[in-house]
């Protein structure tokens, strides 16, 4: 799969695969890199996701990490959560084989691209060294039980979201939180004034949240 890939130094201590949301690309998210000011020296991945047709956007081709058949929920593109799960399960593999411990791989995404962070991350077999999903939400919540890994119940979750968002509302963000802590993971959540964005408010909490994690 085709990727930016960004090394702040010699030497990373973690890396970061950084998922972009729906019709944006690796780009996106690449002025965040000097913006986090993380010590260490990081590697940042970020991935283009897969072009396919889009049901809610009249079947427009465009990069996006599974179908989105309507807003604000209904039924998933299973088969498209799925198969990009299996995508982000090799970016993880690839940086295995550059010498990448797991546990120094943290999964970030925004949008659908954090709901595909969250999808990996509680379902691989190894511990990871976090997740980080900004206005996101949980894919697939049925099968989480029956399908979770135990090497990752205790990983730490990133989740932060925007008051007014109106593409992924709060409250479907929300309860995905709630279904997590039922299920027992750690979730530190974060509230901002935006909308279906991210802010320097934002950029400041993950910049943290990194630096705990690498």
């Amino acid at each position: 799969m085709e990727a930016i890939e960004i090394q702040t130094g010699s030497k990373p201590a973690a890396s970061i695969l950084w998922l972009h949301g729906l019709g944006a690309d690796g780009h996106d998210f690449e002025p965040i890199v000097p913006e986090l000011k993380l010590a260490k020296p990081v590697r940042f991945v970020f991935p283009h996701a897969p072009v396919r047709p889009v049901t809610i956007n009249q079947g427009m081709r465009m990069r996006a990490w599974y179908d989105i058949l309507q807003l604000g929920g209904g039924p998933e593109d299973e088969a498209g959560i799925r198969a990009s799960q299996r995508l982000a399960e090799e970016l993880i593999s690839k940086e295995k084989k550059n010498g990448m411990p797991a546990a120094k791989i943290v999964i970030a995404g925004f949008s659908q691209g954090g709901a595909i962070a969250l999808q990996t991350a509680l379902r691989y077999p190894e511990r990871l060294a976090g997740v980080l999903a900004l206005s996101a939400y949980l894919p697939q919540a049925a099968s989480l039980q029956s399908e979770r890994s135990p090497a990752n119940q205790g990983i730490p979750i990133f989740m932060a979201h925007g008051r007014y968002d109106d593409i992924i509302p709060p409250r479907r963000a929300e309860e995905s939180r709630k279904l997590l802590e039922a299920a027992g993971y750690p979730v530190e959540w974060h509230e901002y004034p935006m909308r279906h964005s991210v802010c320097a408010e934002e950029l400041a909490d993950i910049a943290a949240f990194l630096a705990r994690m690498v």
